[in-house]
């Protein structure tokens, strides 16, 4: 790494790992650290992980964990106490050249968790989200810096009259997409969003998701998605990585982690996650995760690959057994619901092997009933019922997509049935 302090720009590509993704952004040893002499904090430690371009890589942990101070570490407000960060194979933590800095300034943008403190509410909404075409003077001429600055605003869902407007006169959703717009504006390769829907209702929240979404798919970004909403992170993320007390536990892809949660601390992140069901959410045993559990006196720990490029922080006993459960392919239950009257807590144990409550249970929407209706009409109308199926099946209304599918499998079975009879009297009329 010595001759990357002589790179005064950044390259168009970055590194190629062996499974053939480009590697844009690479965390490695990363060491955060407040204060000094005997008042000194350690917010990270030894965190290390790898985004691939064009991949949505989410942060999740409790309040505290050193989510945001990570973030913050990537777009170099905080400086690290050791290790290093890379983008796209170049150091960009501590000293680099002026050039450079701007380079990094230029392509990696962050959208903040509070979008009323993160807007200046002095300027206008135009200004704002010109700021960065100013100051890297990204426009040819005035013309096409208004142009841009419309067209963006657009494409956030704000209108161009909203531009000669201030920050407090907009609702928190439509300040968060003007933060959203000034971001974007740039065309960065990299966005840190740091928990960009925690302060919004929950319809909105859909939205500015969907436009995240959006922007992803259209000019190819890549997010580090920092959020402590697991729910939410499961359905948007490539891979999600665990934070705790500043140290990464388990990184993985999305269903892996879901399906396999080895650390205790992600068990119980898991087993946090709010069931939008009463009676399953009253009965809901919590898992509380106890640090006392591990033994790391002598037996050091280390963050290891176990396999399905899923890593996981432990000793090399934790770290076999680990690899074992794994390796029988039976995912784990990290919810568990209790019978009535039974402890409303579980004590701090791994979580059990065995086929999950029910199939992605956690989005079911209010109205997915599953009602005996669908049934019916797919029984009927079996064509319909297939389609009907996978419609609900796309939009997370698993109970109506069962029900159109066992009502249009049953119609199609009677529907069979018939045609075979009616063959069958064909045949002894002919003979």
């Amino acid at each position: 790494m010595a001759n990357q302090t002589k790179v005064t720009r950044l390259p168009e590509h970055g590194p190629v790992d062996e499974s053939g993704r480009e590697v844009l952004l690479s965390l490695k040893n990363v060491d955060i650290t407040f204060g000094k002499g005997d008042n000194a904090v350690k917010a990270v430690q030894d965190a290390s992980f790898d985004i691939y371009k064009g991949e949505t890589f989410s942060l999740v942990g409790e309040s505290g964990s050193g989510k945001t101070t990570v973030g913050r570490a990537v777009i170099r407000v905080n400086p690290l106490a050791a290790g290093e960060i890379l983008y796209k194979g170049v150091r960009i933590s501590g000293k680099i050249p002026h050039s450079l800095d701007r380079d990094v300034i230029r392509n990696i943008q962050m959208v903040f968790q509070d979008p009323a403190a993160s807007l200046n509410e002095r300027a206008t909404v135009d200004y704002i989200i010109s700021e960065g075409l100013y100051n890297f003077h990204l426009f040819e001429n005035e013309a096409d810096r208004v142009r841009k600055v419309e067209e963006m605003i657009g494409e956030v869902g704000l209108l161009p009259e909203h531009l000669t407007r201030y920050p407090h006169e907009f609702s928190g959703g439509q300040r968060q997409r003007i933060g959203l717009a000034r971001a974007m504006v740039m065309e960065p390769e990299l966005v840190v969003a740091d928990e960009p829907i925690s302060a919004l209702d929950v319809s909105i929240r859909a939205q500015v998701l969907n436009l995240m979404k959006k922007f992803q798919q259209e000019k190819q970004v890549t997010y580090l998605f920092i959020a402590h909403d697991l729910s939410i992170v499961r359905f948007i993320s490539d891979r999600i990585g665990v934070i705790y007390k500043g140290r990464i536990v388990e990184v993985a892809d999305a269903e892996e982690l879901f399906n396999f949660p080895l650390h205790p601390y992600t068990h119980s992140l898991i087993s946090a996650i709010p069931i939008p069901d009463p009676q399953l959410e009253k009965n809901k045993q919590l898992f509380t995760y106890d640090p006392s559990i591990h033994d790391y006196s002598e037996d050091k720990p280390e963050f290891v690959c176990i396999g399905h490029d899923h890593y996981v922080y432990g000793n090399s006993k934790e770290i076999a057994e680990y690899r074992a459960i794994r390796e029988k392919g039976t995912p784990l239950k990290a919810i568990t619901i209790a019978e009535p009257g039974a402890p409303d807590t579980a004590p701090a144990a791994a979580p059990e092997t065995g086929p999950a409550i029910s199939e992605d249970f956690l989005l079911h929407p209010a109205h997915d009933t599953g009602s005996l209706w669908y049934m019916v009409l797919s029984f009927l109308l079996p064509i319909l019922g297939i389609i009907g199926a996978q419609a609900f099946k796309h939009f997370h209304y698993f109970r109506n997509s069962k029900a159109c599918k066992k009502g249009a499998i049953a119609g199609f079975a009677a529907l069979g049935v018939i045609v075979l009879l009616f063959l069958l009297l064909l045949i002894m009329a002919v003979v």
